[in-house]
């Protein structure tokens, strides 16, 4: 099964993640099938761009969000952001 969720980049101490499609098989940095946004908490406001047309088709497929990431896709259409 394929699952929507968040990559972790960044060095020591300063981490920004990426959400990507992967299959729930693979580690948490192993290599995804689609990249399909990027998340930066450390700015205010956190700084969230991600493609939710993306999202949309793969789920569409079948893929499942991790609970962070359906958060952050509901904050971001609550927001009213097209991102």
């Amino acid at each position: 099964m394929v699952k929507i969720r968040l990559t972790r980049m960044g060095s020591k101490k300063r981490p920004f993640y990426r959400v990507m499609a992967i299959d729930e098989r693979k580690q948490r940095d192993g290599r995804p099938l689609e990249f399909l946004g990027t998340y930066d908490p450390r700015v205010d406001p956190a700084a969230l761009n991600l493609n939710l047309d993306g999202i949309e088709a793969w789920v569409g497929k079948g893929a499942q969000l991790s609970d962070t990431v359906r958060s952050l896709v509901n904050r971001v259409k609550r927001e009213g952001a097209t991102a």
